[in-house]
């Protein structure tokens, strides 16, 4: 297994601040959340177990699922999570913990460190900007445990269209596309077309009334603004369409480099708004497998580097609580 590059295995809260905001307002404490991964690929079954809620998947999904986590050797989700709880928690000067839905450290668990530690007032923010039953949804739950808690939940819906969040992935997007536009123009002219993508999600979602859809593409228009790019500079697909069967949203991130290969491109770049930090989506499913793909089709492939660590990120987890911190004393 690859270490945690951040040294933050097996950390379970961002808790080593907690004690030191007795006289926040209310007694308040933050609450991250985040889908979580699993430690090794040999904890793959037992994970997705979480995953589906106790539904068994076939045992060929389970395998592929396996390799995929052999393949990158360690997702560090865990680890920048903990990490972005940390920057916040120095940024707001208030207690800030972490709750996974899927794996270690759990929601549940997070739950009853903050109750015991009575905190009257709880923030949660999903690190899931953009809203959906199918994620935001379920972390909700996972909080609430269907029982009353000991504290009052303040729990942040959505924030797909929060302007340091547009900025902040504008400037990773800069930065990466400038360096593959000149690698890309050594061979070919003109510049990069841009993929911007999020997670798929199941089609009956959106049918429903799910609003995700439109939420992750609101992101990619906010983005595309904050970095200055024309219309035509950019496009948008869903990646990681579902194994388990039924109709997900597309269009797919392969279809959209057989569209743009048709146009004459010769390379894409890719700029994930869905996810905010690494972990098997963007490791294994862009670097691994969208590569592989446009490399077979005669196209290169380059992506925006993750948010991980950014403290432009930061300042827009620090705004949202703020705007909760400032509605409590109004």
């Amino acid at each position: 297994m690859t270490p945690c590059p951040l040294g933050l295995a097996g950390q379970c809260y961002c808790a080593n601040r907690v004690n030191s905001f007795a006289a926040a307002p209310a007694k308040t404490a933050v609450l991250l959340l985040a889908h979580g991964s699993p430690e090794t690929p040999d904890q793959t079954p037992e994970f997705l177990r979480y995953v589906t809620g106790g539904r068994p998947l076939p045992p060929q999904v389970v395998e592929e699922i396996r390799h995929r986590y052999s393949l990158i050797g360690f997702s560090p989700l865990a680890c920048w999570t903990l990490l972005q709880a940390d920057q916040l928690s120095q940024e707001l000067k208030l207690p800030v913990f972490v709750g996974m839905r899927n794996w270690k450290p759990f929601i549940a668990d997070a739950v009853k460190a903050i109750a015991a530690q009575q905190f009257e007032r709880v923030i949660a923010v999903c690190l899931a900007p953009q809203n959906s039953r199918t994620s935001v949804g379920l972390y909700r739950s996972a909080v609430t445990g269907g029982s009353a808690l000991p504290f009052t939940l303040d729990f942040v819906d959505e924030w797909h269209d929060q302007p340091l969040l547009a900025k902040a992935f504008a400037e990773n997007l800069r930065a990466g596309w400038a360096k593959a536009n000149a690698e890309y123009g050594r061979t070919f002219s003109g510049t990069l077309p841009i993929i911007f993508t999020a997670h798929s999600v199941p089609a009956r979602t959106i049918t429903e009334g799910d609003p995700y859809e439109a939420q992750s593409k609101e992101t990619a228009h906010l983005v595309a603004r904050a970095a200055g790019l024309e219309a035509d500079a950019w496009t948008f697909a869903f990646q990681s369409q579902g194994m388990s069967g039924g109709q997900w949203i597309g269009p797919t991130v392969e279809e959209t480099i057989l569209s743009l290969k048709a146009k004459g491109h010769r390379g894409v770049f890719i700029h994930p708004v869905g996810f905010l930090c690494d972990h098997v989506e963007v490791l294994y499913d862009i670097d691994i497998f969208f590569k592989q793909f446009a490399e077979k089709e005669g196209m290169r492939l380059w992506r925006a580097e993750s948010l991980n660590g950014s403290k432009t990120l930061t300042a827009a987890l620090a705004e949202l609580v703020r705007s909760r911190v400032g509605a409590l004393k109004t």
